[in-house]
């Protein structure tokens, strides 16, 4: 197994995908969007698959699509949840280099107009400085590189990623 992949991990709305599909223009690497994953293997869109089988059952769900991800020299944008599939993590720290892009609460909050519609696993009554606060310590203990993105435009972003990997 590869481990030339990286893996973005972070909030909702940190640029994940964005962020990723150039860095992998970039580097002539493969582009994968794991939410589009979960969402062929299912058939549904991610809140409905969530509204069907509710928030642990997607975890369940994403676990085992992160977790069987084959791949080699290839970006890799997990949704912000797979922090909390410890199969899922332990098989991207195997394949890669996990780069955390980190982004205040205040940007993310500001860039995140409608957290259910995007499909965020947000628990009833759970607001998102509350999901935030519990994913940062996760994001921490699973980053190999972290790029914090506040006050950045997006090519500054990407730049920093690139430079973070020696690029």
């Amino acid at each position: 197994m590869a481990d030339n992949n990286i893996i973005f991990i972070g909030m909702p709305a940190v640029g994940k995908s964005t962020v990723g599909v150039v860095i992998a223009k970039r580097l002539g690497y493969r582009f994968v969007d794991t939410d589009i994953l979960i969402q062929e293997s299912e058939g549904k869109l991610l809140k409905d698959i969530i509204a069907d089988v509710g928030p642990d059952g997607f975890l369940k769900v994403e676990d085992r699509v992160n977790a069987q991800v084959k791949a080699e020299r290839t970006v890799i944008s997990p949704g912000g949840s797979v922090v909390y599939c410890e199969n899922a993590m332990k098989h991207y720290k195997e394949i890669g280099k996990v780069v955390y892009l980190q982004a205040s609460f205040e940007t993310i909050n500001s860039r995140l107009k409608n957290a259910k519609g995007r499909g965020v696993v947000l628990r009833d009554g759970q607001t998102l400085k509350a999901l935030y606060d519990e994913r940062v310590k996760l994001f921490e203990k699973y980053a190999d590189i972290t790029v914090c993105e506040d006050n950045q435009k997006l090519e500054d972003t990407i730049e920093s990623v690139l430079d973070a990997l020696g690029e």
